[in-house]
């Protein structure tokens, strides 16, 4: 077993983008709630984050070991570079590791991060292919992110991030139902029960297209929580992608929706930067 497998299999680069959401999450609140700022906790902050992140990941490759054995025949377990065995050990170990270190944070985090560890097991164990519930916790768990790095400020922080934690969960979940319409195929021989294979494809375009719209609906909310006026203005971008998706949703091209709902969601986090810094 080599160096590679075990970042392959927490997948390491993801775990990074988590880690800065909750950087960046630390660093709106910093802007909003506080004059002082610990390098320490920010470094907390991003490790606890990755490594409970990886810790998902890892899981999530142990049950779905059978199915990764068709459709991903090179990830670490099915390809015999990793044993079923280790990666829950190494998964736990993980999980364990992140919730020791949120204990150094404060109260608020060590709650998130053991919800979120919690939430990470169930759904690889019995969420990841049911309906709707298991878009909506991953919707939760990234959003989550945000809100883990506002956290750091206590309470204060947590209010300041919520608005960033709803537009991304929203954001996430209108995403999810994308991917779930466009991999219908493959998700209907496995036998999963994702939205469009219960209730068809036409139905779960238009929950995905009135989840997005609430997103745009709400995105003015958090410029009266004391961002400044830059963020109404890049969050306008964001809509306009938000409306794209939705657009080309409607039109069937799941695939297309996917991608602008995910540029949506990279303008909205400048939106929250710039508002939080300009």
């Amino acid at each position: 077993m080599q160096y590679k497998d075990f970042f392959e299999l927490l997948r390491a680069g993801n775990c990074a983008m988590a880690g800065f959401a909750a950087v960046i999450g630390s660093g709106i609140a910093y802007t909003l709630v506080s004059d002082e700022i610990s390098i320490f906790g920010i470094i907390l902050i991003f490790s606890c984050v990755f490594l409970i992140t990886g810790a998902g990941n890892a899981i999530n490759d142990f049950f779905d070991a059978d199915i990764d054995a068709i459709n991903k025949p090179m990830r670490p377990i099915p390809s015999g570079r990793v044993s079923k065995d280790f990666a829950l050990c190494f998964s736990l170990l993980l999980f364990g590791t992140g919730i020791a270190l949120s204990c150094f944070l404060n109260a608020i985090c060590f709650v998130v991060a053991v919800i979120n560890s919690a939430l990470l097991i169930i759904y690889a164990r019995n969420l990841k292919r049911t309906v709707l519930v298991g878009n909506i916790c991953i919707g939760y768990l990234t959003g989550s992110t945000f809100l883990f790095g506002g956290a750091l400020f206590g309470m204060p922080g947590i209010i300041r991030t919520a608005g960033l934690f709803g537009l991304s969960m929203l954001a996430t979940i209108a995403r999810e139902i994308a991917k779930d319409i466009e991999d219908t195929c493959g998700d209907l021989a496995m036998g999963a029960a994702t939205l469009p294979i219960r209730a068809g494809r036409k139905r779960a375009e238009y929950v995905a297209s009135a989840v997005g719209m609430v997103a745009v609906l709400l995105s003015p909310l958090p410029y009266f929580t004391g961002l400044s006026v830059w963020y109404l203005i890049v969050v306008g971008f964001a809509d306009l992608c938000f409306l794209i998706a939705i657009l080309r949703l409607i039109r069937g091209d799941a695939a297309g929706s996917s991608r602008s709902l995910k540029q949506a969601m990279v303008v909205a986090l400048a939106a929250f930067v710039a508002g939080a810094w300009m």
